[in-house]
């Protein structure tokens, strides 16, 4: 027997009892120590920590106010109601037979039972289930606890590095701000134009990092939509306006042609502006020549994708021409299954008739 070999409690009132279990346990490969009342097998529940309590039900109780015929109750209760002793299967080992009885060590807390004579096989085969249960338990909880630690990490990191942006940023928009209404000289129409665009932007950015604060509340489904009634030409105008520097640098034609039947819709709208706004974004940056744009495309379906290249062909821009087929059928398949890809795959389908957005909360 080695000394890392599990550490059994042994439990009961008679010493030929527990020389007989000591026997087997140590022919099966474990270590044992014994008690021979309920508050010593307490204590050295707590001193020992066993892997495991075998114990009798009829035991002297001393302190613990029980008749001495359900010691063996009281402790398995005591041991169970203790976070550092909750974990430690305890089999009840006796000569009753009575189901009351069994019924009582169950109640108790027991894990198993066991009734006198026991076949040593057969003890031995309930002590190593136990055991594996218990490694199994253990391992799980070792493994919560450090996930616990990692949120805890993730959390402090990330409330720094919102901190860490906000601070810089702040500054800069408030020199933004003072170059805007003219403190530090009068601006020109263009240069105005492209404080306020820059300015506007910053206060994008600033809502962005604040919103990584929320990742934690999105993650326990708790964020609130602030839902309100949008018209969709007059969202797309305001973006369009917001975005109308940057198409002047990448010389793209932007128009927001909104059918006129299209319905008002309920959403949240700094979401929705933010969707569009990547849209928009990868639209410029994965193009390869100047684009035509038209948000508002998706309306009429007649119209086509809502990104089309400079040589007016209709497909989409920036796709080389022998992906086109599959972009095509990628695009009908999502509409036809009107699939939860998120809100590119529709608003850039050709085929798009609206549908219902759950991760907007909108319906249009």
């Amino acid at each position: 027997m080695t000394s890392d070999a599990p550490l059994i409690l042994v439990a009961d009132d008679s010493d030929a009892n527990c020389e007989l279990l000591r026997e087997q346990l140590h022919s099966l490969g474990f270590r044992t120590v014994v008690a021979h009342d309920g508050p010593t097998v307490l204590a050295t529940t707590l001193t020992e920590r066993p892997r495991l309590v075998i114990l009798d039900v009829h035991m002297p109780a001393g302190e613990l106010e029980v008749d001495d015929g359900a010691t063996g109750f009281e402790v398995c209760r005591r041991l169970k109601r203790d976070p550092r002793t909750a974990s430690i299967p305890v089999i009840f080992i006796t000569a009753l037979n009575d189901t009351d009885d069994r019924v009582s060590a169950v109640e108790a807390g027991g894990d198993d039972f066991l009734a006198k004579p026991h076949n040593r096989l057969l003890l031995g085969a309930r002590v190593r289930s136990l055991l594996k249960l218990k490694a199994a338990t253990d391992a799980l909880e070792d493994s919560y606890r450090r996930l616990r630690e990692l949120e805890r990490v993730r959390d402090d990191l990330m409330k720094m590095i919102v901190h860490d942006l906000k601070t810089p940023l702040t500054s800069i928009l408030a020199t933004l701000e003072l170059l805007g209404d003219g403190d530090m000289g009068p601006l020109g129409r263009r240069q105005g134009d492209a404080v306020a665009d820059t300015q506007r932007k910053a206060e994008e950015l600033l809502s962005l990092i604040d919103d990584l604060l929320e990742v934690r509340r999105i993650e326990e489904t708790s964020i609130a939509l602030n839902r309100e009634p949008i018209d969709p030409a007059g969202l797309l105008e305001e973006m369009l306006r917001d975005w109308a520097l940057r198409f002047r640098q990448e010389r793209t034609v932007a128009a927001a042609d909104v059918a006129a039947d299209t319905p008002v819709f309920s959403a949240d709208r700094g979401m929705l502006r933010r969707v569009i706004g990547n849209l928009i974004q990868n639209a410029l940056i994965h193009s390869g020549a100047p684009i035509e744009a038209d948000p508002g495309g998706a309306s009429r379906p007649e119209r086509g994708p809502v990104y089309r290249d400079g040589h007016g062909t209709g497909d989409p821009a920036g796709v080389p021409r022998h992906h086109l087929p599959e972009v095509r059928a990628g695009a009908g398949r999502a509409h036809a299954a009107r699939s939860d890809l998120g809100v590119g795959a529709d608003v850039l389908s050709p085929g798009h008739r609206g549908a219902r957005r759950p991760d907007l909360g909108a319906e249009h």
